[in-house]
């Protein structure tokens, strides 16, 4: 694969000598500090372009004719330049690049009636640009989510998958959506977030508080919507290729084995109104020893490959695309060695869980009229994870199947459509409705028949902006579901109030609702640490939630931004669905509903740019509602702390920045109600508190490579102690937690080449 890289690599910067120039354009490049070294100065999506010298000056040759100049450099904003070149120099003079803008004038979509800033959105949206993914040197979007501020994640080792958590809400009850339409998982982890390829991604916006209303079922705790990148929009050939390395702990065997290893290659073509893009990835985790012995592993092997292809038109008018999603994915759960009776070699019986998901996607957006517009969406996911028992001749090297072990597999498969139309009346008012359908279904052994659950929405919203200064959007969601009865009518209102220049007010009250899962309903599995059994009596969850957020640009100059929010939650859930004991067989674990949970709290985050400096600085303080406290006295709420922090630093003049990521996550408290011979009693149960950081160096060089490198896991953080009485059922703690696999060392090397 690499001679394939060199090669590419050879004729695309061979054609960038095919035409001829015709004049020269110069000038000098500087920000607040003085001239800039090393920043790229190039007509977008072509060959011609450069880099600035010591001195920050540059000169361009250009072919005749009128070109768009780009001006960027890393942290800062970019500054773009009209010129018409007629075999003549021009002189741009100096060029002044100021730090770049703050998430606060992020373009976000989620929940909106258009694209449109942060700053204006009516929601509290958390946005992470591609800038930041790439700067942190991730390979999944675990590593990127890890020290954002609410969020948890939590590793189930014997299935190799991880789950997250929002605002102390579990991951069943945060949607997670690809460009809007949402993923479907097997079970009740969300571990679709590790099966999206990381290097095909723009941004992650982040919603806090119910979207039912806007995205239906699973939206209680909010949503993480994954935004890919749409290619450029001139007529050339691009060329992405990725490769990184990393360690696991201090094993590490190069491009195989054990660490990390992450290729990329992207290839994206555009002629005119038409694009034609794929995208191929390959990830190889060896897995993780721990305090294993022999072949087992603690962390499981992963071979996982990521494919993508696409097709799009665009117009002003007209913007149409289809692309295809597909992952192969087989996590080796290898087995001790042990002398077969029958060949008398040495053997091992090892477990392959192997996954497949295909989803296929098409959007379109047409304008037609500038006051109205209609989009659309249709996707099919057909997934399947089967698990495969072999037994492994290590002296032959030969594998065969074990009859005797578990031989499964379960097909999950989802039809999703959304037709929405959006009409603006005038400048103060906005209507968006439409039509959204639902139609799953399942099968394999180890579930219960072939169930389906088909569910139809009608969802509509209005935005009503009083004056200048107040912003309204109500809105209703009509559901009917085939197996639940849906409430009548979902409803939400969501409010902004600019109290003063630089001082805005968010208001907002949702209803939630969410059926239970097929998963939940039908799905059965049992193994050496697992026995959970579907629940068909389950009841649909509901919630009311509250939220307000004050958000203050408390300083606002060219140089210098400090911007500061204070939020508060507060969450009512009725008819949780969560694993519990089964009440029939204490041996079984089984989804129940829980009749009342909360969650509330509030969080304080902080933004800083100056100069080549930028920085964030968070607190949150987030409570659960304590179940055994209404038959066993103890508190109502049991909480826990987090502090995050990023850090980025740019040395403009060779063209490199420093970043660091923190974050501390307090102890986790939670009661149990423990028989004793005295009685019930409250146990209090808690999971260790620990330290994340990671610190990341990357260099810009040639304007079109960018080396990183880098340490992840500065505190060297596997396992979290816990105090919580194994009660021997499903799922149950034990002593200990599993939270990374040690501290790891990491080097990448991205280019990006056009036509």
């Amino acid at each position: 694969m690499k001679y394939l890289l060199v090669g590419l690599f050879w004729w695309v910067n061979a054609s960038a000598f095919c035409q001829t120039p015709q004049g020269k354009v110069f000038g000098t490049v500087k920000d607040a500090s003085g001239p800039i070294a090393g920043a790229t100065v190039a007509v977008p999506s072509t060959f011609w372009g450069t880099v600035t010298d010591a001195k920050g000056q540059f000169e361009l040759a250009l072919p005749q004719g009128k070109h768009t100049i780009s001006i960027r450099f890393v942290g800062l904003a970019t500054v773009q330049k009209e010129v018409n070149v007629e075999n003549v120099s021009i002189a741009l003079g100096e060029i002044l690049l100021t730090p770049s803008t703050n998430q606060l004038d992020a373009v976000v979509v989620t929940g909106q009636f258009g694209p449109q800033s942060v700053r204006n959105s009516v929601y509290q949206i958390r946005t992470i640009s591609n800038e930041q993914i790439r700067l942190r040197g991730a390979t999944n979007i675990q590593s990127v989510l890890n020290t954002e501020l609410g969020m948890r994640f939590s590793n189930d080792l014997t299935l190799g998958t991880t789950d997250v958590q929002l605002m102390g809400m579990s991951g069943q009850n945060v949607k997670i959506l690809l460009d809007g339409v949402p993923m479907i998982d097997r079970g009740s982890t969300r571990e679709s977030l590790g099966q999206i390829d990381i290097n095909i991604i723009d941004r992650i916006e982040i919603v806090e508080g119910p979207m039912s209303v806007s995205y239906g079922s699973d939206a209680l705790a909010g949503v993480i919507n994954i935004i890919t990148k749409k290619g450029d929009e001139k007529a050339n050939l691009t060329l992405t290729t990725r490769v990184q390395e990393e360690t696991t702990g201090r094993d590490y065997q190069p491009f195989a084995g054990e660490g990390t290893h992450n290729e990329f290659l992207g290839v994206a073509w555009q002629k005119k109104s038409w694009q034609v893009s794929g995208n191929f990835s390959r990830n190889f985790f060896g897995g993780w020893q721990g305090a294993n012995t022999g072949r087992k592993k603690e962390w499981l092997p992963k071979e996982q490959y990521l494919s993508t292809a696409g097709i799009a038109y665009r117009t002003q008018k007209v913007n149409v695309w289809y692309r295809f999603n597909g992952t192969s994915e087989t996590l080796k759960s290898l087995g001790d060695t042990y002398i077969n009776t029958q060949t008398k070699n040495l053997s091992a019986t090892d477990q392959f869980y192997v996954t497949y998901r295909w989803f296929h996607q098409a959007q379109g957006e047409y304008q037609v009229n500038d006051k109205t517009g209609l989009t659309a969406a249709v996707s099919f996911t057909d997934y399947s994870r089967q698990t495969e028992t072999t037994d492994y001749d290590l002296v032959r090297e030969r594998r065969t199947l074990n009859l005797s072990g578990s031989q499964d597999k379960s097909t999950f498969k989802t039809t999703f459509a959304r037709l929405t139309a959006q009409h603006r009346f005038s400048s103060h008012i906005s209507l968006q409705h439409g039509f959204e359908m639902n139609l799953n279904s399942s099968a394999g052994e180890r579930i219960q028949g072939t169930p389906h659950i088909n569910e139809f929405a009608y969802f509509v919203s209005s935005e009503f902006k009083i004056g200048k200064k107040i912003n309204v959007r109500p809105g209703l969601r009509f559901l009917k579901n085939s197996v639940y009865d849906a409430p009548p009518v979902i409803p939400s209102i969501n409010t902004k109030f600019i109290l003063t220049d630089g001082l805005d007010l968010r208001l907002a009250y949702a209803r939630g609702f969410r059926s239970p899962a097929l998963r939940e309903l039908y799905f059965t599995f049992f193994d050496a640490s697992h026995s959970i059994r579907g629940n068909t009596n389950l009841k649909a969850e509901d919630s009311d939630s509250f939220n307000a957020f004050l958000s203050y640009q408390v300083i606002e100059k060219p140089a210098l931004r400090l911007n500061s929010t204070l939020g508060g939650f507060y969450n009512h859930f009725n008819n949780l669905i969560s694993i519990g004991t089964d009440p029939t067989n204490p041996a079984i674990s089984t989804y129940l509903n829980i009749d009342t949970f909360k969650t509330t709290g509030f969080t304080f985050n902080n933004t800083l740019f100056w100069k080549n400096l930028q920085g964030s600085l968070g607190f949150s303080h987030i409570g659960r509602y304590n179940s055994v406290s209404e038959s066993v006295s103890s508190p109502a709420f049991v909480w826990s702390n987090e502090v995050n922090t990023n850090l980025r630093y740019t040395i403009p003049q060779i063209a490199t920045s420093l970043s660091f990521y923190y974050k501390y996550t307090g102890k986790l408290p939670t009661y149990q109600a423990v028989s004793t011979e005295n009685g019930t009693i409250a146990s209090l149960a808690e999971t260790a508190a620990f330290h994340m950081a990671d610190v990341t160096l990357n260099k810009v060089f040639f304007k079109n490579y960018t080396l990183v490198g880098g340490v992840k896991n500065l505190f060297n953080v596997t396992r979290l102690a816990n105090s919580a009485v194994n009660t021997g059922a499903g799922h149950s703690s034990g002593v200990s937690v599993p939270m990374a696999y040690g501290r790891s060392f990491f080097v990448g090397l991205t280019a990006q080449l056009s036509k």
